[in-house]
């Protein structure tokens, strides 16, 4: 219990706020169960911080661009510090939203129909397809210039001038339907959470994650068991397909006027938050773990890549 944490938070990404409160959120755990606990609001030096530090391990609670797609892994891999969460291939694959979609596939998992669209095409072109439809980044989390366009109308996002003409970006068909999420530890599926927004019409986007009271999180889901069963099953498949280890969470819906095939694989994250708000922690209370008992099995299965 004297071992030293090196808690990596903040960061470079869009999510960079959120990241903050999770990684303090992880300290605090770890500090009342014992750890020494230094927090890291990671910069571009990061390399030079943590050989300073000589942490024995590094909790990984970065999220988004640089601490979830693999970056910040190959680093930890390099200075030989054992870290938290999937490694860098598993971390690479599953923030490259089609490069994930192409493994779940050929794994028999099922997908929106969907393609892949440079921001400059997506300008310059007509509707991308058919609405409804949704426009996300291909390599971002927590909804974060995630479009669904009910309409087809997708002005406020093309009219964009922050955005760079060769970012990627990934079209889906809309599925209607249940939300629902599913948070894996270690070998096992904890349990399935449906999400419902407050609001009517509309989604669990980055304000809905993240502010107290727009949206619901119902655990367990009120679904059927074969539905429920299926859902557990999925999401440890796309760990495995993926090579996640730690924790992931993977995300669905669930259309119930198609039966049993009404279930589709949205994404999965490597990195999910860990805020007072967010899903896995809840997941986690109902089968009867507590938030310090959580990051200390994160700790514990703490390893670089071989």
């Amino acid at each position: 219990m004297n071992r030293h944490v090196a808690v990596l938070m903040g960061g470079l990404s869009a999510e960079r706020e959120v990241s903050l409160v999770s990684g303090e959120n992880c300290a605090a755990a770890l500090e009342e169960q014992g750890y020494r606990v230094t927090r890291v609001d990671v910069g571009r030096d990061l390399p030079a911080v943590l050989a300073k530090l000589k942490p024995d391990v590094a909790f990984n609670a970065l999220h988004g661009r640089i601490g979830e797609d693999g970056r910040v892994q190959g680093v930890l891999d390099l200075m030989g510090i054992p870290y938290t969460h999937s490694g860098v291939l598993a971390s690479a694959l599953a923030m490259d939203k089609p490069m994930a979609m192409r493994l779940f596939r050929s794994a028999g998992l099922v997908c929106p129909e969907g393609f892949e669209i440079e921001f400059e095409d997506l300008q310059d072109g007509p509707p991308p397809m058919e609405p409804p439809f949704v426009v996300k980044p291909a390599a971002e989390g927590s909804s974060v210039d995630v479009v669904i366009a009910m309409k087809g109308d997708i002005a406020d996002l093309v009219g964009r001038e922050d955005i760079a003409p060769d970012t990627r970006f990934l079209v889906e068909r809309y599925v209607p339907g249940h939300e629902l999420t599913c948070a894996v530890l270690g070998e096992e599926a904890l349990t399935v959470t449906e999400i419902r927004p407050k609001k009517k019409g509309s989604f669990y986007d980055y304000r809905a994650k993240y502010t107290e009271g727009v949206a619901e999180h119902i655990v367990p889901a009120p679904l059927p068991r074969p539905v429920i069963d299926k859902v557990c099953d999925w999401a440890l498949r796309a760990h495995w397909v993926l090579g996640c280890r730690g924790i992931s969470r993977a995300d669905f819906r669930y259309d119930p006027s198609k039966g049993m095939d009404g279930l589709v694989l949205l994404e999965v994250n490597t990195q999910p938050g860990m805020t007072p708000m967010s899903l896995v922690p809840e997941q986690a209370k109902h089968r009867g773990i507590s938030f310090g008992e959580l990051v200390v099995r994160l700790i514990e299965r703490a390893r670089c890549d071989r």
